[in-house]
């Protein structure tokens, strides 16, 4: 039987998709839910958190703090502290891995890379969003001119037998490459290959890597292809969280009950 005030909730409103985690004392995952951000952050953040609370079995009087974070964090009126999301990102991460870390963060609009030491402190990250290239924006553009499902493109990827290598980063001139594979009879899986090879080496080029490389985020979550193709590119192991989407939303929660 849950008590009042007993649980803790993380809510992550990216600009693509929004993320609640609740744990409990025990900072056991008990609830979570994603649903689309859309144009009313308040709106969405409100429904993703009753998700999470139907799957914990719990009410609002349940949750004896809240922490907010992500792109539109300042509008979830539950929240009484919100951070960043660098911060709660490296905060979840550092939760399932304690110790030295370099996280990639692949997410809807942007990317990220964060390094923390041995006690989980961040030393140092960057971030990318001034260009979709490399982000979840970038499949989404792509999958239409391929004339396939967002989804499909993990299991296309992996079937490639013959990869084609993209010559640009650039979501716009990626398009019109895509284009003239396709006139010129190339595979589709081939191409799709292809994009995930750019995704990775976009992301990989922001940063110098350091020993142990955690993936997260959205991106990772529904293409864990790009994690296989990641590992052979920098010739080591990938950690990957339970719920690499959830991980910033995870570490608000984490800060919730720090902040209790």
């Amino acid at each position: 039987m849950i008590s009042s005030n007993e649980l803790f909730a993380g809510i992550d409103v990216g600009a693509s998709r929004t993320k609640v985690v609740i744990i409990n004392p025990e900072r056991e995952i008990i609830g979570r839910a994603v649903v689309k951000s859309g144009t009313d952050f308040m709106l969405s953040s409100q429904n993703c958190l009753n998700m999470a609370l139907d799957m914990a079995f719990a009410t609002e009087e349940d949750i004896g703090m809240a922490v907010s974070t992500g792109y539109g964090r300042k509008n979830v009126p539950i929240a009484r502290e919100n951070k960043t999301e660098i911060g709660c990102h490296a905060k979840g991460c550092y939760f399932y891995f304690p110790m030295p870390l370099t996280i990639i963060d692949i997410g809807g609009q942007d990317n990220k890379i964060i390094k923390v030491d041995k006690d989980g402190r961040r030393i140092s990250f960057k971030m990318n969003r001034k260009c979709a290239a490399g982000t979840g924006a970038f499949l989404e553009e792509m999958a239409p001119r391929l004339d396939i499902p967002l989804e499909a493109m993990n299991d296309l990827a992996r079937n490639s037998e013959n990869m084609v290598e993209l010559g640009s980063f650039c979501t716009v001139f990626s398009a019109t490459e895509v284009l003239e594979k396709i006139r010129q009879g190339k595979k589709v899986p081939d191409i799709v290959k292809g994009l995930f090879l750019s995704v990775i080496k976009r992301v990989v080029e922001m940063d110098s890597l350091t020993e142990n490389v955690v993936m997260t985020g959205g991106v990772v979550a529904h293409n864990p292809y790009l994690v296989e193709m990641a590992r052979d590119l920098i010739g080591r192991p990938i950690l990957v969280p339970e719920f690499p989407q959830l991980t910033g939303a995870l570490g608000a929660a984490l800060y919730a009950m720090d902040e209790k």
